[in-house]
């Protein structure tokens, strides 16, 4: 039976690694919203501005999810990372998923706000290309802080909260 994992956090939360790993753990198509963005978009924006973002992160979804449901009923694994900041967008997959068949799980990576911050200074220095796609300055951290929508009870019976947690570089 295939399976969908949606990974969720905050900014810096480690969700494009966490990604990575899980997928190469059971063999799964992963397919992560930053990396879209850059490609398609980043070389129109002239200037922060979250309606124009939006937008088109909408869109990158709506083929994104297209792309998830050819693999999925071919038998695939699919794991998004695509943020999913608002309970609203979680629950527009799950449901997307359950209209396929699917029982999608949510997986929830947790982390303190100095770790991710570091996390992120530390990206932004790197541009390690396996997890950098554009440079996150910190008014967008600053931005997105309060947009995150912890994942309730209900949300996670079917995934799991991982604690983030600093590893050895």
């Amino acid at each position: 039976m295939s399976r969908l994992i949606l990974v969720c956090g905050e900014t810096g939360a480690g969700k494009t690694t966490y990604s990575i790993e899980l997928s190469n753990d059971i063999n799964a198509v992963r397919l992560s919203i930053d990396p879209w963005m850059q490609t398609l978009f980043s070389k129109d924006m002239q200037s922060l501005d979250f309606s124009w973002i939006t937008e088109r992160v909408e869109r990158c979804q709506e083929q994104i999810w297209d792309v998830s449901v050819q693999i999925l009923q071919t038998g695939g694994n699919v794991v998004l990372d695509l943020g999913f900041t608002t309970q609203a967008q979680r629950t527009a997959f799950l449901q997307k998923a359950s209209g396929v068949g699917v029982a999608a799980e949510v997986h929830y990576l947790d982390a303190p706000e100095e770790l991710r911050r570091t996390r992120v200074q530390r990206r932004n220095k790197t541009k390690d290309p396996r997890v950098y796609s554009f440079e996150v300055t910190k008014q967008m951290f600053d931005f997105m802080e309060p947009r995150f929508e912890r994942p309730t009870a209900t949300e996670l019976r079917h995934g799991k909260r991982i604690e983030s947690i600093e590893r050895a570089v």
